[in-house]
Formats: C-alpha cells, sequence, structure tokens
C-alpha cells in the first residue's frame, strides 16, 4: 500500500532542522518532497561536519552525517532564490503543490513576492508552513532563533542539569536539538491537520509554527507544577519532580534506571530486591511520602543497587515485572534485541555513500506502512528530474537557467 501522504506533494525551501524534520516525516509519509538547495553550497547544514559521510571508497563526502538525519526521501534541486528567475519558479512549484515548508526569517520571503499572501493568490488550496524562532507576531517576530537560545530562553536549560552547588551542577542544554526538533514534529503535525481541513474544505492556509512556542510547549508537566504553586521548577539531574524512585542507581559495575510509576511498582521492587522494610516504612508507604523523603530514600536505595551489577539488577527487576533499563550508549543501543527486532537502523542506497545507515521513523501503520523512497539526496541530484516532470522545462530551458547562474 502507498503512504497515507503519498497524494502530497511539499515544497521544501527549509534548512538546517526544524523545518527540513518536518519534510523528512511527510517523506515517510509517502509524500512526495522537492526539496529547494542554494546552489554549489545547498542546505547549511551539508557543511555540519565532521563527521562526514564516506563514499564507497571509505573518503570523505561534501556532506555531513548531521545533514542526512533529516533528509531521507527528498529531491533535491538547486535554485538561486535572489534572482527573478529563481523566485518566478518557486512560483510554478508552489502552483503545483500542496504544501510549502519555510524557514526564512520573518518577511524574507514576501520581499521576493514569495510569501503567503502572495502565493495563495496562485494556490488558494496551498498549506504555507513557516518555521521561526519566535513566530509571525510579537516583538522577537524579526530576531533570529537558534536552538540553543530557545533552550535557555524557553525554560528547558532551567530544569535540565544537577542542582547549583552540586558537582557539576549548573543549567545544561539537552544533548540534542530538542527545540527544533520538536518544532518539526509540531509543524508536521499541524501540516496533516491542515491538509484534513483542507479536504473538507478545499481552503489552504498559513500556519505558523516557533521553536519558542514549541520549546515552551515540550515542558509538559514542569508548565504545570509552576502554575499550580508559583515556584519555577529548579534542577534536579536525573530525578523526577513528582515521582519517587524514577531515577538511576550506581550498580556494583555501572547503572541501572528504576521507574516506579505508582504505589504497587514500588512495593514489588522492595520484595524483589529483597528490602520490604523499605516498603512498609511508613516514610515511604506513598508516592507522596517518598517525594517529601526523597534524599533519606535515595541514600538507602543506593546502598541496595550497590551490591549486585548492572546485568544481575536488570534479570531481576525484569522477572518481578518492574520497569528499569541500562543507561546505554549509542553502540550498545543498536545492539539491544528489541532495537534489532524493530528495525530502527534501515540502510538505504545513497548514490555516493553506497549502503547509508538512516534511522527508521518510529511511525507504524497497519495499512499505509512508511515509505523510505531513497537516501537524502546530493546536493541538486534531481534538479532536472523536477523541472522535466514537474514544470515542463526543455533541455534548453534548462542550459538556459544554468548559463544564468539560477540551478
Amino acid at each position: 500500500m502507498a503512504g497515507p501522504l503519498s497524494h502530497i506533494r511539499v515544497l521544501d525551501l527549509s534548512r538546517v532542522l526544524a523545518g527540513p524534520w518536518a519534510g523528512q516525516n511527510l517523506a515517510d509519509l509517502g509524500a512526495e518532497v522537492v526539496k529547494v538547495e542554494r546552489p554549489k553550497v545547498g542546505d547549511d547544514s551539508r557543511a555540519f561536519g565532521p563527521p562526514w559521510i564516506k563514499d564507497a571508497s571509505g573518503a570523505d563526502t561534501r556532506d555531513s552525517a548531521y545533514f542526512t538525519s533529516a533528509n531521507r526521501g527528498k529531491k533535491s534541486l538547486t535554485l538561486n532564490l535572489s534572482k527573478p528567475e529563481g523566485q518566478a519558479i518557486v512560483r510554478e512549484l508552489a502552483a503545483v503543490s500542496d504544501v510549502l515548508i519555510e524557514n526564512y526569517k520573518f518577511g524574507d520571503l514576501a520581499r521576493y513576492g514569495l510569501g503567503y499572501e502572495d502565493l495563495k493568490k496562485i494556490n488558494p488550496r496551498l498549506i504555507y508552513c513557516s518555521v521561526t524562532g519566535f513566530g509571525q507576531t510579537g516583538p522577537y517576530r524579526e530576531h533570529p532563533g537558534y536552538d540553543f537560545m530557545v533552550q535557555g530562553m524557553g525554560g528547558m536549560m532551567s530544569v535540565t542539569g544537577e542542582p547549583d552547588g552540586a558537582p557539576g551542577g549548573g543549567p545544561q542544554r539537552a544533548g540534542v536539538p530538542v527545540a527544533d526538533i520538536i518544532t518539526g514534529m509540531y509543524a508536521s503535525i499541524a501540516i496533516c491537520a491542515a491538509i484534513a481541513h483542507r479536504a473538507e474544505t478545499g481552503i489552504g492556509q498559513h500556519l505558523d509554527l516557533a521553536l519558542l512556542d514549541s520549546q515552551i510547549a515540550l515542558l509538559a508537566y514542569q508548565n504545570t507544577n509552576f502554575f499550580a504553586t508559583g515556584a519555577p521548577p529548579k534542577r534536579i539531574g536525573n530525578l523526577h519532580p513528582n515521582i519517587v524512585p524514577y531515577q538511576p542507581f550506581k550498580t556494583a559495575d555501572g547503572d541501572v534506571i528504576l521507574a516506579c510509576g505508582n504505589d504497587n511498582l514500588y512495593r514489588k521492587f522492595c520484595e524483589a530486591a529483597g528490602c520490604q522494610q523499605l516498603a512498609e516504612d511508613p516514610r515511604f508507604v506513598s508516592n507522596g511520602k517518598r517525594v517529601e523523603n526523597r534524599l533519606e530514600l535515595t541514600r538507602l536505595l543506593g546502598e541496595v543497587f550497590a551490591t549486585r551489577g548492572t546485568k544481575e539488577w536488570v534479570a531481576i527487576l525484569e522477572a518481578a515485572g518492574v520497569p528499569n533499563g541500562p543507561i546505554n550508549n549509542l553502540a550498545q543501543v543498536y545492539e539491544e534485541p528489541q532495537v534489532k527486532a524493530r528495525g530502527i537502523r534501515v540502510e538505504l542506497e545513497h548514490p555516493v555513500a553506497g549502503k547509508l545507515p538512516t534511522v527508521a521513523s518510529p511511525m507504524r501503520f497497519s495499512a499505509t506502512p512508511v515509505e523510505y523512497r531513497g537516501a537524502p539526496p546530493v546536493l541538486g541530484q534531481h534538479t532536472e528530474e523536477v523541472l522535466k516532470v514537474l514544470l515542463g522545462k526543455s533541455e534548453a530551458d534548462i542550459a538556459s537557467l544554468r548559463a544564468a547562474g539560477i540551478l
């Protein structure tokens, strides 16, 4: 079966991560995604290396491993948008597309006559998704926005890291650019919702996605904890603000995460671990009591976990039905039997690298499976195909555009 969005064509004018992440999601769902890139240099993230992907001989290519994380399944078209001829081609492509994704600074594309108000006159059914740091409204709308600064401004770093005064204490960004990624995910959802709305009404719309908005939304219960108390949550490292024990513990030879999400699981853990007295202790009989007495319980459980190695603890807790897991590095992640069984590593045929490993989409469908129709493209790989097939350009037209520096 074709993917659920196999009837959709996407014009992807975005670069780096948030917008491209949304475009890759749509490509995985079956959409035809045409990625527009600058001639000669392409998406900024192609140069975000090392590491670089290797060609068949093992030599570095021009493309970073970073770029390959967010551009699977797309067609690469090189186009100079600063030239009127390039702008004209975008209008032609917008006329035959369902969705446009862009992450230019506020107002930049409108200066070229490529804003939403311009393109909806050409194609009223167009769903135009703008991804910016701060959105299309508000006093910061013209400011550039990057993931790191938004993690700081949006509160993520205030709740991430060890407490002040603890070893390694102080604010930390997340290990991956979560503001970019969550904005791309929200953009994907918004686009799919707009496609559903258009199916009923025949009308497209402008979607306004901002990194700051998305980052704040990602804080989830940290937001509502603040609303409930009026006190900003503090950094507590690997601890959970509302659940205890829900944290890593040092074992005799490594680490294990214990996740007792309710009182029953806590009691099951204590029985399996041979510390039943801690289940009956009045200080720890309920989650609320355990949160109040977190430090003492953590100290006592630390002594328990130090008596066995990680693999032994994992086996004991698995047998008892208590949620747990080791702290894996990525080499260990891809050796996990569950990861192998789910086919998380997918190899795609790349025109330069040969077999290129990528990470499977976590979206699983029983009737319309995800499609992996191509590896991340090399720069300009599909320029002639797109111009000929979608726009009917001739060989002479294309040669003329190349000579003029448009492609």
